[in-house]
């Protein structure tokens, strides 16, 4: 798709979320068309238009995270977590590769002995987000793996650690937000189009800039849902910013991959990726931290300290 002044309106909204993402969230921001070079060294590390995952980030995560793998276990990791089965789907890419994200990459290697060693590496530090490389790229254009002809340009890609977790598509104002997905996201997940860009997606976002909803990969319409509150407290609010706090924040965005995403396969048919509601993740946090509090007051109060009767007054007479 040409840079011209048709997509103006689009490029405005998408100009605006990456300012948020980088001057509000702190991600680090990247606009790719026509302006990307390629290599090793180039603005992504990328060595072709077909390659999803920055695998030069990916590798230097790999080694902050992991000091105690030699580099052959870097490399089997990186090979794990890019290897893509034409003979699988994407849910089937996706669900495993969830699984090497959030619980780390089983590798073997020769210690300093020469005796075989295994080991799990961590991909991404859930407990100290600094730890880790967040980087939205605007206009990332992608070559499908099937079908080499077949090109699509991404409005707002972020990447956390190389790997590329969060897809929105954005539309102007003017329009109706379902326009992105009837009209792009489901083109763009068809096997022979660029579904290799979805393997590790964690969910997806589509915005108008004014309003905003989200589903995972195998969401259909109406089961994309709104974020609404940052805290239980809030007055409900369908902005795209309360989307974008609530989703993106750096803790928020690894507490969700850890702990909010399940692959239900309890019904009869395709197993169906679910990511949390936003009630549910505030009703289980709030109901983790009140359990936390409790642990923290019989540590602080032993049993022998506590109170063990209570005498209550009569109501005086009349």
């Amino acid at each position: 798709m040409a840079y011209t002044d048709i997509n103006s309106e689009d490029r405005l909204v998408q100009a605006t979320f990456a300012e948020h993402l980088e001057k509000t969230l702190g991600w680090a921001s990247v606009y790719a068309w026509n302006q990307e070079t390629f290599g090793p060294t180039g603005s992504l590390g990328r060595t072709s238009e077909r390659d999803a995952v920055l695998v030069r980030d990916l590798r230097s995560a790999l080694v902050l995270l992991n000091p105690q793998l030699p580099s052959p276990a870097i490399e089997e990791a990186i090979t794990k977590l890019t290897h893509h089965d034409f003979s699988r789907s994407l849910l089937q890419h996706n669900q495993a590769f969830h699984k090497l994200i959030r619980d780390g990459v089983p590798v073997s290697y020769r210690n300093a002995q020469g005796q075989l060693s295994h080991a799990q590496a961590a991909v991404i530090d859930f407990r100290n987000p600094a730890n880790n490389r967040f980087l939205v790229v605007r206009e990332l254009k992608l070559t499908g793996l099937r079908t080499p002809n077949y090109n699509r340009r991404a409005d707002l890609v972020c990447f956390v650690n190389g790997l590329p977790l969060v897809f929105i598509e954005l539309k102007a104002v003017y329009k109706n937000i379902r326009a992105g997905f009837d009209g792009n996201l489901r083109d763009y997940l068809d096997e022979s189009v660029i579904a290799h860009a979805f393997h590790h997606n964690a969910f997806l976002i589509v915005s108008n800039g004014h309003n905003a909803r989200f589903g995972s990969i195998t969401s259909t319409w109406e089961h994309f849902g709104e974020w609404k509150r940052l805290h239980e407290a809030d007055v409900g609010n369908v902005a795209a910013e309360v989307l974008l706090n609530g989703m993106l924040a750096k803790d928020r965005l690894l507490d969700i991959l850890e702990n909010f995403i399940l692959f239900d396969a309890s019904k009869a048919g395709a197993v169906r990726k679910v990511v949390a509601r936003n009630h549910q993740m505030l009703g289980v946090n709030q109901a983790v931290a009140s359990v936390v509090r409790q642990e923290a007051l019989k540590r602080e109060f032993p049993t022998g300290m506590r109170l063990t009767h209570r005498t209550i007054c009569g109501l005086p007479s009349v």
